[in-house]
């Protein structure tokens, strides 16, 4: 049957009009939601939330370090303790900026749609961190817990306002869960107990707070620093938890991506599908398109999924936007070529 594409979020073009148009000249009808593409500064995922934290007063006593158990890069991250003074049960922090940049991207999104440059029933995608994202990559271990409900409320409050603004019908809402699912599979500890079930009940807490209407995904990542995942998974078996336990404690979900790295066309990694049995409005994707091995290698992870999961759409294991621009065409025609076969 044919396929789906589905972008995850960065898609590392000049801007959002040229993701918009780049992307539904070359997708079509194969591609049912675009995101903006989190050009320029939202590039790096959550790096530049890194301004959020310095201009907050809860947070201080910055903390500066090159290296971080599990990443393959020396970049300096900033870490923040909480001010013992702040009771986070009333705290307010400031916009997290999440709502800002997608409300200027949906005038965009808008105005090419009514000009006939987007496909008329494509949704407007916004791919949003969850909470522990934030928490993880720039609060210190011993505050995690006791800053999260701060940023849980600035986080769901963002997605409040674009839901106020945003026709339910034309939007989509991704939460990217990579920490979480890191912490599952051996990577960066988490600040609770039990990895799985833990994340499982935060996921859904803000699965909820979608309203009725809008289409909702969850993206199961890795990582991506230097075009390489945090954890390698052994299989898909925690990726498969974390969906079981999702769609079936949440409001409707919509889809639910997993990566599949380049070199996993073994049946192994694809064998914990068999015990997936996703509700039926819950469509899976798998990231297992490489530009690197181009439509052949594409395939041959497909036919190895296909013994375990009959239906499924096509997508990157993570965002491109941190790729040459130059290569993204023809990574947008190798989706298209997939999706026709």
């Amino acid at each position: 049957m044919p396929r789906n594409a589905h972008l995850v979020g960065s898609v590392g073009l000049e801007d959002a009009a040229t993701v918009f148009r780049t992307v539904s000249e070359t997708l079509g009808d194969c591609c049912s939601r675009i995101p903006d593409g989190e050009t320029g500064a939202r590039g790096y995922w959550v790096r530049w939330q890194l301004q959020t934290f310095e201009a907050s007063p809860a947070f201080t006593s910055k903390v500066i370090t090159e290296t971080r158990d599990g990443f393959k890069d020396n970049l300096k991250r900033a870490f923040f303790n909480l001010d013992p003074a702040i009771d986070p049960t009333t705290y307010e922090m400031g916009d997290l900026g999440y709502a800002a940049a997608a409300l200027e991207s949906w005038g965009q999104f808008q105005k090419l749609q009514q000009a006939g440059d987007i496909a008329p029933a494509a949704r407007f995608q916004v791919s949003l961190p969850t909470p522990m994202a934030l928490l993880q990559s720039f609060i210190q271990p011993e505050d995690r817990l006791a800053a999260e409900p701060i940023v849980e409320r600035a986080m769901l409050r963002d997605l409040d306002t674009i839901q106020a603004t945003v026709p339910a019908e034309r939007l989509s809402i991704q939460w990217d869960v990579c920490f979480e699912i890191l912490g599952a599979d051996g990577g960066p500890p988490l600040p609770y107990a039990d990895a799985v079930d833990g994340s499982i009940e935060r996921v859904i807490r803000l699965c909820q707070r979608v309203a009725d209407g809008v289409d909702l995904g969850i993206h199961l990542c890795y990582g991506d620093p230097g075009h390489k995942h945090i954890v390698e998974p052994p299989d898909l078996r925690v990726s498969v938890a974390f969906a079981k336990g999702i769609a079936g404690g949440s409001r409707r979900i919509d889809f639910i991506h997993m990566p599949v790295p380049k070199d996993r066309a073994d049946d192994a990694y694809y064998a914990p599908l068999d015990g997936l049995a996703l509700p039926a409005e819950t469509s899976l994707i798998l990231g297992l398109v490489h530009l690197t091995d181009g439509v052949d290698g594409a395939r041959a992870r497909m036919a190895a999924a296909e013994k375990h999961v009959a239906n499924y759409d096509i997508a990157t294991e993570c965002g491109f936007g941190r790729r040459d621009p130059a290569t993204i065409p023809d990574l947008l025609k190798l989706h298209r070529a997939l999706c026709a076969a």
